[in-house]
């Protein structure tokens, strides 16, 4: 060996040595600067690709990988995930020859998708052991995971301050402004002043203003002008009318059961109007929710119509397969209506399976299933506000009145039994009648109905007065009499005429016993022990509200012992009830104390006049009953239920929330309704001032108002719907605040002049570059065409109109009107709305007919509505009025006709060629064919 050479040689093996060490190292740092994140990097890829085969539940080839255990296992080919080996890895290995997955409608994971996957099994597959994936967890492209954009907190963004020209006058128009911007656009100039004011008009109270009310707006040189309009107009109780019935589309409100017999709910009408009084009241938005979902819970009974204003199979099917059917679909409507509505989610499609496209699993839905599973269709007894006041005064008044009925049976004669004696007595009078007779010991006093003036007799108290120094009604149940009958109509603990109401000392239709026999019938009195009597005081209703079911042929006897009747009084002695011209007068000149009967009589009419209205009303607004345990159905089949389901709500949203399956019912729909209300759910507030925005510019930032999942729409502007969303809870939930905020935007106030350069960039106006020309729905081109014709009756609230000839059929038959009076001239909303029947000329103006959620309206333009704003009787008959009222209003001046016509019709006067034009027509076709085309032009019927 060459000694002068050893040193070097030490040196470089000294070197090569250092070299490996740092490559080393280097290495080392390498990857540890690139170790992979399973979270981030590899569980969104083997959710895409994998576990749509490779769950839980469906575990083909043996194969899971939900966690590292099972893939770490691997499946009956082998090992699918063997950390540090990639070619041991079945998944790698099936990933890399295509044949995961299998089929060519999944999508394949990309090449860098398949060496990241390799790489991070190479650094040893690190899987953190308590981390479990579900097919919810990430959005791919088939289905939306727990990360999809609106299940994500809402986060209130930073406004943008560019401000051109002034142009921007809140957050809205920075928003709108910075995106228009990107795309090489600018907003319009802002609209004229009319179009603004009848713009706002329609928008917040679906009326146009007055001729007067559109002067002042355009005469007010007022800096904020505007904004005093928007003000006035939020505070107008028209308001509430506007959007309870956009409302009330939301959440498919119909007066109909639907199905083959689709008979009517008379008293369903509570909901519309407690809609109206809480928008109008303002009631904050998280306070409307609860109150619509547990409104028993919290003091507002009538807003739980709300659960049950969808159809409801009244007939159904008898057999337990079809009962159970009935009863899901019930609760179903229910789930569908309360996710849509509050939520924008479509999750009655997890019925049968989980949800396809957003993660909704099945056993969610059955957990808000049993949510509501103690919630019935069905009529309630609801206590009005002041239900103690009126109460009370009820009563006071009560005794007042049943004193004068004693007083006035005091002055009439005594009953005859002679046949042959004359007439004396008044008629008989369904509001109360006394027979007074010769006192007579007994234990059994029986009122027997030998003809009636209709339909089965009806009592509503049998009273029977002692004689002596205190008197007494010894009828009552709390005396110890006992009561008996012929028979009972509608027997049973739910019906309100019960044989136990003739002697609960309680007056009305709804304390009152009916005979189970048409005309005829007897009911009994049976005393603890015998009493001296003298008078039996009996009436249909003392309350006056009905006058059928009166006896007005009848026979009252005594006996100490049963089959030993003594008759005391029969009605032979009173005026025929047949007889028309019979009057209280002629019975008072027959009486020997007529003055003080006149008297008695007064007072007994102010005392009925000054009775409060029943104490408490009848509403369809559901039933509650303590739930049966909910179980989860098998691909949602009624005959296959599993394991029961505890109340709940849907994990991917907020965290959703879990009840024990013993929660009682009403504090489930409480605890749902929090959960919905709650600031930190990110659902509710962007779905609710979407829908603000659908109604104010035609279309919303997400343009399906009730799907903001998987299947639904993106927003335009995210930012500007996480904007509102935030400010929505920073204004205390007050959508008055958010109209305003909207209104009062130059966005808004933009012109609806179409552009050129614009349309060819942003056709559908996503960026809001100009306000859209739209439509007015049915209700609003209906009520304008009443407020032109000057007979809009503009009362509020109580019960709706009826749209179609009355009839009594078993099966309820829609015919509509042909005639139409002051009856129906109130406005749209408070038409009755039966499902799938449509007002007869406007149903055509694609007005939803409350069988389904109608979260948004079509707008069609058919033959058949221009035909029915033509032609039909409705119109022809406005027309007619309207006509009338320019002449009365402008009399013996044509040019003032058709100026105040134009006013009336369109917010402005005619120009000189149209009103040229006007009066050419008039003169040759009549002042009623040119109201009638005022009402068929667009200018009528759009709002720009």
């Amino acid at each position: 060996m060459d000694e002068t050479r050893q040193p070097m040689q030490i040196c470089l093996g000294t070197a090569s040595l250092l070299l490996i060490v740092a490559f080393a190292s280097q290495r080392a740092a390498a990857e540890s600067e690139t170790r992979i994140d399973f979270s981030k990097q590899i569980a969104p890829i083997l959710v895409a690709h994998c576990l749509e085969c490779h769950n839980a539940d469906l575990a083909e080839g043996g194969l899971s990988l939900v966690e590292r255990s099972t893939a770490r296992a691997g499946g009956d080919s082998g090992q699918g995930i063997k950390p540090s080996d990639v070619d041991s890895s079945l998944v790698i290995q099936r990933l890399r020859e295509g044949s995961m997955p299998p089929g060519t409608h999944k999508p394949r994971p990309t090449e860098d998708e398949i060496q990241l996957l390799a790489t991070w099994v190479t650094q040893g597959a690190e899987w953190p052991q308590e981390r479990t994936l579900s097919l919810y967890d990430y959005t791919t492209v088939h289905r939306g995971g727990e990360d999809w954009w609106s299940l994500q907190p809402v986060k209130r963004p930073e406004v943008i301050h560019a401000n051109p020209q002034g142009w921007v006058r809140n957050p809205i128009d920075a928003f709108v402004l910075d995106q228009l911007q990107a795309a090489g656009l600018g907003p319009s100039p802002e609209a004229d002043r009319r179009t603004l004011v009848r713009r706002v008009y329609f928008d917040l109270i679906g009326l146009p203003p007055s001729p007067a009310e559109a002067e002042e707006f355009v005469a007010d040189n007022r800096d904020d002008a505007y904004e005093r309009l928007v003000d006035r107009l939020l505070q107008s109780p028209h308001y509430g009318e506007r959007w309870a019935r956009h409302w009330l589309d939301v959440v498919r409100f119909g007066e109909s059961n639907g199905y083959e017999t689709n008979t009517l709910r008379a008293n369903a009408w509570h909901y519309r109007d407690y809609v109206v009084r809480a928008l109008n009241d303002g009631t904050p938005y998280d306070r409307f929710i609860i109150e619509q979902l547990a409104g028993d819970q919290v003091g507002v009974e009538v807003a739980t119509g709300f659960l049950v204003g969808g159809p409801h199979d009244e007939v159904g099917i008898k057999n337990i397969e079809g009962q159970r059917q009935q009863r899901a679909n019930d609760l179903d409507d229910m789930i569908a209506v309360t996710s849509t509505a509050f939520l924008g989610l479509s999750a009655n499609c997890a019925r049968c399976h989980d949800h396809k496209f957003d993660p909704i699993p099945q056993r969610e839905y059955y957990a808000m299933q049993a949510v509501f599973a103690g919630v019935q269709h069905g009529e309630r007894d609801i206590k009005p506000d002041d239900y103690e006041e009126r109460l009370r005064r009820e009563r006071q008044l009560l005794e007042q009145l049943a004193e004068v009925n004693r007083r006035l049976v005091g002055l009439e004669p005594h009953a005859s039994l002679d046949s042959a004696a004359e007439v004396n007595r008044p008629t008989v009078d369904a509001r109360g009648n006394g027979d007074r007779f010769e006192p007579v010991k007994t234990r059994l006093i029986r009122f027997t109905v030998l003809a009636t003036n209709a339909g089965e007799p009806c009592i509503d108290e049998l009273e029977i007065w002692s004689v002596g120094p205190d008197p007494r009604n010894v009828a009552l149940a709390s005396f110890g009499s006992v009561a008996s009958a012929s028979g009972v109509y509608a027997n049973g603990t739910n019906s309100i005429h019960q044989l136990a109401h003739i002697n609960d000392g309680k007056y009305g239709n709804s304390h009152s016993w009916i005979s189970n026999e048409g005309g005829q019938g007897w009911v009994q009195i049976e005393l603890p022990e015998p009493v001296v009597i003298d008078r039996v005081l009996w009436a249909r209703d003392r309350k006056g509200v009905y006058a059928d079911r009166l006896a007005t042929s009848y026979r009252i006897e005594v006996a100490i012992e049963p089959g030993h009747w003594k008759t005391v009084a029969t009605d032979q002695d009173r005026l025929s009830y047949e007889s028309a011209g019979s009057t209280e007068v002629e019975a008072d000149a027959q009486s020997e104390a007529g003055t003080e009967r006149a008297s008695l009589l007064a007072e007994k009419e102010r005392i009925e006049s000054e009775l409060p209205p029943a104490s408490m009303f009848k509403a369809y607004c559901g039933t509650f009953t303590e739930p049966p345990p909910t179980p989860l159905l098998y691909r949602g089949d009624v005959m296959q239920p599993r394991d029961e389901v505890a109340p709940g709500g849907f994990s991917a949203v907020a965290g959703g929330f879990q009840l024990p399956a013993n929660m009682p019912e009403s504090q489930r729909r409480l605890a749902l309704a929090k959960w919905i209300a709650s600031a930190d759910n990110p659902l509710t507030t962007r779905v609710i001032v979407n829908r603000l925005w659908h109604y104010h510019f035609g279309q919303g930032i997400v343009t399906t108002p009730s799907n903001f999942g998987f299947q639904g729409g993106k927003p335009s502007h995210p930012k500007l719907l996480d904007w509102l969303a935030s400010e929505l809870v920073s204004c205390n939930w007050s959508l008055k605040e958010m109209h305003r905020l909207i209104l009062c935007s130059s966005t808004y106030r933009q012109a609806s002049t179409p552009r050129s350069e614009p349309q060819h960039v942003d056709a559908e106006n996503r960026l809001l570059w100009h306000n859209p020309v739209r439509r007015l729905e049915a209700e609003a081109i209906r009520d304008s065409i009443l407020q032109a014709s000057g007979v809009l009756d503009l009362r509020i609230g109580g019960q709706g109109y009826d749209a179609f000839v009355p009839n009594n059929n078993y099966v309820k038959v829609y015919e509509p009107k042909r005639q139409w009076g002051p009856t129906e001239w109130r406005r749209m909303i408070y038409q009755t709305k039966p499902r799938m029947e449509q007002d007869s000329t406007f149903g055509a103006f694609d007005c939803p007919d409350a069988s389904q959620i109608a979260p948004n309206r079509t707008v069609s333009t058919t033959a058949l509505q221009a035909l029915n704003l033509m032609n039909s009787p409705f119109v022809i008959q406005q027309a007619g009025l309207f006509a009338e009222r320019l002449e009365r209003e402008a009399p013996a001046d044509a040019a003032a006709q058709v100026d105040l016509g134009f006013q009336l019709a369109y917010g402005r006067s005619p120009d000189d060629a149209e009103l040229k034009e006007s009066l050419g027509f008039v003169t040759q076709h009549g002042l009623s064919a040119f109201c009638r085309a005022l009402f068929n032009t667009n200018e009528f019927v759009y709002v720009q």
